[in-house]
This record gives C-alpha cells, structure tokens and sequence, in this order.
C-alpha cells in the first residue's frame, strides 16, 4: 500500500481522493495540503486525511510516500522539481505544463531523482480506449484516415469568474487544458507524433467570459488527419472515432463505455447493405483510480507508469503549439 499525499483540494483533487480511498488496495491518501484549508477541514476528516501547512511540509513528512499535484497548472513544475529534490515520486495533473521547456526542466529534474512522475491522463486507461488502441495496432482498421474526437461539459458555466479555472493565464485556448489535453494524449498514444495544429478558440456563453468553444485541426507526422474539439458550456459527452480504410472504430458517452465498430463493405454491391455495427458496452469503470493504482504500482517497484516521459513532452508540446495557433490563426509547426 502507497501512502500517498494530495496537494490541492479542490473539486478535482476531491475526485481523485474519492476514486481509491477504502477503495483501493494499492494507494491511500494520509495526508493533504491546499490553498484554503477551511473549505477542506471537513472533507480530510470524514476522508482520514491529515491537513498540512503547505507542500513543504507535505515534502518532509516522513509518513508520506508520494505525492499527487492537483494544483493551478502554471505551479506544476516548480512543485515536481521541489518533489524530486526530495526523492518522492510524483503524480501529476493534466496539463502536466504549459511549456515544452518547462515541461522537459520538470521531466529532467523526475529523471536525475531517478523517481516515478506520473500524469493524470485517466482515459488511456480506460478499458474502451484499451480495445481502440488494440484494433489499431492489429491493423484491423486498415489505413488509418483520420481521428476526430470531442470531450464537452457544462463545467464553465459555473465556474467562479475570479477562480484560477477562469484565468487565460492558467487556462489558455479555453477547454484545452481540461478537456483537449486528454484528447491530444489519446492521439499521441494512438498514432504517434503530431507535425502541425491549427486553432479557432472562442467566448460564447460562459459566464466569466472565458473562451468556451475550441477546434483544432492537426496534421500528425504519420501524414494522417485529426481534429478535436473541446467546450465547455454544453452538454457532457465524449466522442473518439478513428476513420480507416477497413472501418470505423468509436468509443463514446461521457463514460466511455461504448465501444462501436463497423468494417467496410466487401464490394460496391455490398455496400449498399454494410456489415451491421457491433457495439459492446463496458459499465462502471474509474478510470481515474486505474491511474492512480498504476502510478502507485510503478513507484512500488511494479510496471513502469504507461506514459512515457517523451510522450508527457510532446503532449506540452503540441498544447503550447495549439495556444499560440488560437492566438494567430494558423497552423503551427511543433518543435
């Protein structure tokens, strides 16, 4: 068993704390520490978690073994190189930077510590995406045409305005942070490399004003397409649907656990009566503990955590491309 700290109680850090405790025979959360301990008080106590002051003292607590970020993103990579300073691994919430240099100073310091550093792209681990990546890597899509995939919430319609959700500084190209980010991840897992992004991102309806409504286009090293989008004043859903020259593959509702496919017809004369889509279902899966127990297995001495420390590069990486495309207005070539 990892005992493990949170840093960060808000909304998700909540969630994450939830998803393993008296759950998980893996993790546990022992301790805590969070901006306003007040609104955290009754939630570490009815959850068996010690509030500290701050990350430092989460850091030198001898009965925490690793540590989990749930914080404003642009305070990520000074908390993972305070972290690994001291040896502990760390798991880290998406968007683990916002910067491909600070991303890569952050992965270097995880490196010389020799530490497990982990992100929180949750939905690689569902059962659902597991199934996608399968078919994909057995070629029973045949030549992959293009991806398109779509994550949406109502969760900006109630943010705060003055909350840091809000700030465009810690959420730049409106649900990219949230939301797209993990749509990126699925892309980089799925079919490699992105070349090349180009962004619309814009204010709708949110109340706080921020942007809200958030395409991309991408144009991936393999010389596939991709597309995405990512709002948040709607509906909550999830869509990832990969186009091949032997068929289509979808995993879709907010949950992910539809699983669709559907091949190509054999003939011109066939197709007019295609092969009947196959659609398998996969209820009450947590994700977000899948992660956890798998962050908790490679700092143990278990498998090494799934997301490479490349990948977890690249993905900032094509986030900042995405940022600076919603700024100009055209496509952006990743380093």
């Amino acid at each position: 068993m990892l005992n493990a700290a949170i840093v960060g109680l808000g909304g998700w850090g909540q969630t994450l704390v939830r998803s393993v405790q008296d759950k998980s025979e893996l993790i546990r959360f022992v301790a805590g520490a969070t901006r306003t301990r007040s609104k955290a008080e009754e939630f570490a106590t009815t959850n068996g978690i010690r509030l500290l002051d701050d990350l430092a003292a989460v850091i030198a607590d001898p009965a925490v073994e690793a540590i989990v970020l749930a914080t404003p993103h642009l305070d990520h990579v000074d908390q993972v190189e305070m972290i690994a300073a001291a040896g502990k691994p760390v798991y880290v919430e998406k968007p683990f930077a916002l910067t491909q240099e600070s991303a890569e100073r952050a992965v270097a310091a995880a490196e010389r510590a020799g530490i497990t550093l982990a992100v929180g792209h949750n939905r690689r681990f569902h059962p659902s995406m597991g199934r996608l990546r399968s078919m994909i890597r057995e070629g029973r899509l045949g030549k992959i045409l293009h991806c398109h995939a779509s994550l949406t919430t109502t969760s900006g319609l109630f943010l705060a305005p003055d909350g840091w959700r809000s700030d465009p500084h810690q959420s730049p190209a409106g649900g990219m942070t949230g939301l797209g980010i993990h749509l990126v991840d699925g892309m980089i897992d799925l079919f490699g490399k992105i070349e090349s992004v180009a962004c619309q991102s814009v204010h709708r309806a949110v109340p706080s004003g921020a942007e809200d409504t958030t395409s991309v286009l991408l144009r991936l090293t393999s010389g596939q397409t991709a597309s995405l989008l990512a709002l948040t004043a709607t509906t909550p859903g999830y869509e990832f649907s990969v186009y091949g020259s032997q068929g289509m593959a979808q995993v879709s509702s907010p949950t992910l656990e539809t699983f669709t496919w559907q091949g190509v017809a054999p003939s011109v004369a066939a197709a007019r009566t295609p092969p009947p889509a196959e659609t398998e279902v996969t209820a009450g899966v947590d994700s977000v503990r899948l992660a956890l127990e798998a962050f908790a297995g490679a700092a143990t001495g278990g498998a090494p955590f799934p997301i490479r420390h490349d990948e977890i590069i690249h993905g900032v990486a094509v986030l900042e491309a995405i940022i600076k495309a919603a700024n100009t207005g055209r496509f952006v070539t990743i380093a």
